[in-house]
């Protein structure tokens, strides 16, 4: 990138709405994903960059590194900025738009706008000389940074087949610094996520100084309010020559470079998706042949690539490049010039892993329930095409045994068992005749039974009132509270169906203990109320009775008073008269 500066990883995975899905773990065609804890991560060692993961994944969970904010700081620098925009852009843009997309760049403030089919035409003049230069072995073409990092790291043994030739936005690069100046910022604008690793790559650094997707283009735009609309039109400032336009596209470098491609051709091919593109180096390792071959990672070209901002149908966008690469004034392929700096080296770069042995796969493989070859189901719900394969990814730390969904379905029906066979309430399952088809252990306590009673009638043990009414249709859920004097037992009832399996499921809970407890609480209380009456009425009796008595007590205090106020009153008359009679 040339300024030398620590890079994040250009994809990544947004935790918060990774939902363990595997779905990442499916589609990577280098099984880069490595899964912690059911949480999925990019392992950089592995990853090719295609973007594969961030087309697919349904949560938005994989994500590529924005540059925009570095691109916005360069052109807000001292220094003109450059922007090359790779010829795809006739698949985002209609055509009026892209008679006005050179001049929403000038608004966003770059100062020299041109294609990067100017540099694609140059790539596909060195591709051919290179090739015919060696007409004895196989070629494969290097325009495609994804199919690169796929042969460097997965298909190592092919390393030395690449086209030792620069891609079109590196090539494109170095002819604006060579025209405009060495220290000439440059930024890619492209549909491609692996054009951002391939611009850090050491060897391109002091290149291309930052790789922006259509996407964040057009959010650059619309967060600058710059409208296509309400701009004029122009045009690029520089013409790519002969088909390099159709680089986007399959056999669009072959075409460029003048080398027979119509399909129908033995010694070369075109080829786009993963499938075909591992299909045909599986080929030239055989090496039936000696094969030209133009690769795209892409299904169908770059017109596919996982940052195309167009809703457009795939076949429409490849016609929309087909005929802005037809159009017309387009100059004839002259003679290739020559140009400093448009070959490269490319080296085998395997991810170090560590070596696996048969014993380790063995033990990961009985760790999931699979102790024979019949036990490997295959049946790739974990991501990966086998078992095995799975095993090994184990071993080697990018997998998790829980990722197999057949070991974890028998898992948690083993569980399930098993909280059934330990519960402490009862469970009974009758079929739909109502006769008894298995039993737990407390079941069988309660009811005083064992499983010779398998196959008879519920009724054989207990009423069948209940599961009647459940079996009618009276009542979905029967829950009741039921005697069974014969058992001794008070048992709650939940009973209900098992429609899809016709079969009627039926639930004990053993509350005779709080039966007991509640009637003799009841007895308590009924005694301590006719004790408290007893009291009550002893104590009114009483009250009574005092009263009676302090009755009869005041009335007798009163004569007395009387009597004695009357005596008094006697006495006073005999002490007034002698005292009267002597004055």
């Amino acid at each position: 990138m040339g300024d030398g500066t620590e890079r994040l990883p250009v994809v990544y995975t947004d935790k918060a709405q990774c939902r363990d899905c595997y779905r990442c773990v499916r589609v990577c065609p280098v099984k880069a994903i490595r899964m912690q804890g059911g949480q999925a991560s990019v392992d950089p060692g592995r990853c090719i960059v295609c973007g594969t993961c961030i087309r697919e994944c349904p949560q938005g969970a994989k994500r590529y590194r924005s540059d925009l904010a570095r691109a916005q700081a360069l052109v807000a620098g001292d220094r003109p900025v450059a922007v090359s925009v790779a010829p795809s852009f006739a698949s985002v843009y209609t055509p009026w738009e892209q008679r006005r997309l050179a001049t929403a760049l000038r608004l966003l403030g770059f100062a020299h706008v041109a294609e990067t089919a100017v540099g694609a035409f140059y790539v596909a003049q060195a591709t051919a000389e290179y090739c015919r230069a060696r007409p004895g072995q196989s070629h494969i073409g290097t325009a495609c940074p994804a199919v690169v990092s796929y042969v460097e790291r997965h298909e190592s043994e092919l390393a030395d087949r690449l086209v030792p030739v620069v891609s079109p936005m590196v090539a494109h690069g170095r002819l604006i610094r060579e025209k405009l100046g060495a220290d000439t910022p440059v930024v890619f604008v492209g549909p491609c996520v692996a054009k951002k690793a391939e611009a850090d790559r050491p060897e391109n650094n002091a290149v291309v100084d930052c790789v922006l997707t259509f996407t964040e283009l057009a959010e650059w735009l619309q967060a600058a309010g710059v409208s296509l609309a309400a701009c004029e039109e122009s045009g690029f400032d520089d013409e790519p020559l002969g088909h390099a336009r159709l680089f986007p596209l399959e056999g669009g470098c072959l075409r460029t470079a003048c080398i027979k491609a119509d399909g129908l051709s033995a010694e070369v091919v075109a080829v786009s998706g993963v499938d075909e593109v591992r299909d045909l180096l599986s080929a030239l390792r055989e090496g039936d042949r000696p094969l030209i071959v133009e690769p795209l990672f892409c299904a169908m070209g770059c017109v596919n690539g996982p940052a195309v901002s167009s809703a457009l149908p795939v076949f429409r966008r490849r016609a929309a490049v087909l005929g802005y690469g037809a159009l017309p004034g387009a100059p004839a392929a002259p003679a290739a010039r020559e140009l400093p700096g448009l070959t490269t080296t490319f080296s085998p770069s395997a991810p170090a892993c560590e070596p696996v042995s048969e014993d380790q796969i063995r033990a990961a493989l009985e760790a999931t329930g699979k102790f024979s070859d019949e036990d490997e189901l295959n049946c790739g719900a974990c991501g990966y095409a086998s078992c095995r394969d799975k095993a090994i990814a184990v071993v080697q730390g990018m997998a998790e045994p829980e990722m197999c969904i057949p070991y974890m379905r028998r898992l948690a029906e083993q569980r399930t068992d098993r909280i059934i066979e330990t519960s402490p309430n009862g469970i009974v399952i009758l079929d739909e005749d109502l006769a008894i088809v298995t039993m737990n252990p407390a079941f069988r306590r309660l009811f005083m039974c064992t499983d010779a009673v398998c196959g008879r009638p519920i009724s054989y043990l207990m009423d069948p009132a209940g599961f009647e009414r459940v079996a009618s249709g009276q009542e979905s859920v029967v829950n009741t509270v039921v005697s069974h004097e014969r058992y001794g037992l008070v048992c709650r009832h939940i009973l209900y169906a098992l429609p899809e399996d016709r079969q009627y499921v039926g639930i004990f809970v053993n509350i005779t203990s709080g039966e007991t407890a509640r009637r003799k609480l009841g007895e308590l209380r009924a005694r301590t109320l006719m004790q408290a009456q007893e009291l009550l009425e002893h104590q009114i009796g009483m009250a009574q009775e005092i009263a009676r008595y302090l009755g009869e007590s005041a009335a007798r205090g009163e004569q007395l008073v009387e009597n004695l106020m009357s005596l008094a009153g006697d006495q006073a008359d005999q002490l007034e008269g002698p005292a009267g009679e002597q004055e």
